[in-house]
């Protein structure tokens, strides 16, 4: 690939490794039941069992089809391989907006809010609410590889998304992310202030809060200490993944690239916890489409152990206060999700915060796809003054 060239995409996945996934699939094999077969130890093996029979009818060359209908490029940036989907809006003034995923997600996420954003008259917008979409892959996630090189933490991924918005032609643009994306968009900030209109991100911009003052807490709302209890009960009874995954990431990989059942549960587990209510079936909140092509994705490209690496290994400089970009930026919390204003407040200049109460978890785009519309645009009709054209 030539240094600097930006290549149309086309996703195509070899007959032999959609027939392979389907014989591993269809003859798959499953462990005994544990004394305790719930939520709490993983996917209950009833559930799980019945989900991989479903995903051995998915039609992966249907996905295929539909997904190629969708402008993609790929460009190598520093020796790395950056996937995304690159959709321009037919309205010559649409703003230019970088939408960034999370683990275990994928630009999967974003797809159905591609016609909207760019074509908002044929849904329910204006033509003031436009905007041009750029869905890239994270480096190490899915078409954004092989990885290359060894330091990957927020920073380093905003310096390779700053220069894809270049290479697009975009100088100036807006963000919207989740989960790790809503961690890189700040980094994008503070590196090129000037080139970021706004920042919009659903759930948290990546500070951690696990303990609080006397007089801090006494301050609290009824819902943020509703917000501080979850964070600890998450410490307690969900943190083992990010222990495995920030720490042998490789071994992960291994474990994931050669089964996809294991790659399946692995990530479905936090599917279904992040998802809202988690009682209720992830497949019924966000559909089982996206279920499994979201994993075929990773099985496909054997990122399980990447996205680990580039998601939870590396030095995020977790309890750092960073510098204020002072980029505008909004945050929305859906009923899952945990982010405090007093904590994002530090090192970000919040100047939307919107609360949900009772809808919503963490995959915004997914579950609460038309609240997470209203409000990117309406955050974004206030900044479209100080943009420059595309």
């Amino acid at each position: 690939m030539n240094t600097n060239r930006v290549q149309p995409f086309r996703i195509e996945i070899a007959d032999s490794a959609v027939a392979d996934l389907q014989h591993r699939l269809e003859n798959a094999r499953f462990p005994q039941p544990l004394p305790v077969d719930d939520s709490s130890t993983g996917i209950p093996s009833a559930e799980l069992q019945r989900l991989m029979a479903r995903w051995a009818q998915h039609d992966w060359r249907a996905t295929e089809a539909r997904l190629n209908a969708l402008p993609q490029i790929i460009t190598n940036i520093d020796g790395q391989n950056i996937h995304a989907v690159h959709v321009r809006s037919p309205h010559p003034d649409a703003t230019p907006l970088l939408l960034m995923h999370g683990w275990p997600g994928s630009f999967l996420e974003f797809e159905a809010l591609i016609g909207p954003l760019t074509d908002p008259l044929a849904h329910g917008g204006a033509a003031s609410d436009a905007f041009d979409v750029v869905i890239p892959s994270h480096p190490g996630f899915g078409f954004s590889t092989p990885l290359v090189g060894a330091d990957w933490k927020r920073s380093d991924i905003a310096v390779v998304m700053l220069e894809l918005m270049t290479r697009l032609g975009y100088e100036r643009f807006a963000i919207q992310g989740g989960d790790m994306g809503a961690g890189v968009a700040p980094e994008m900030g503070r590196i090129a202030p000037d080139r970021v209109i706004g920042i919009h991100a659903n759930g948290s911009l990546g500070s951690f809060v696990g303990q609080v003052d006397d007089e801090t807490a006494a301050a609290l709302t009824p819902l943020e200490r509703d917000r501080l209890r979850r964070v600890s009960e998450f410490m307690q009874r969900e943190f083992g993944y990010i222990s495995i995954q920030s720490t042998r990431p490789a071994l992960i990989g291994a474990m994931l690239a050669d089964s996809p059942v294991a790659q399946f549960a692995w990530i479905h587990d936090k599917i279904q916890a992040w998802t809202h209510p988690a009682e209720t079936s992830a497949a019924d909140l966000i559909g089982e489409r996206f279920l499994f092509e979201n994993a075929a994705l990773y099985w496909f490209t054997a990122t399980g152990g990447t996205a680990a690496y580039v998601g939870y290994a590396q030095d995020a400089g977790w309890g750092a206060v960073p510098e204020n970009s002072g980029v505008p930026t909004a945050v929305m919390v859906f009923a899952h999700d945990v982010g405090l204003r007093f904590a994002e407040e530090k090192s970000n200049t919040i100047v939307r915060w919107t609360d949900v109460e009772g809808r919503g978890g963490h995959f915004a785009a997914l579950e609460e796809p038309h609240l997470l519309l209203a409000d990117v645009r309406e955050f974004f009709a206030g900044l479209r003054s100080d943009r420059l054209p595309r």
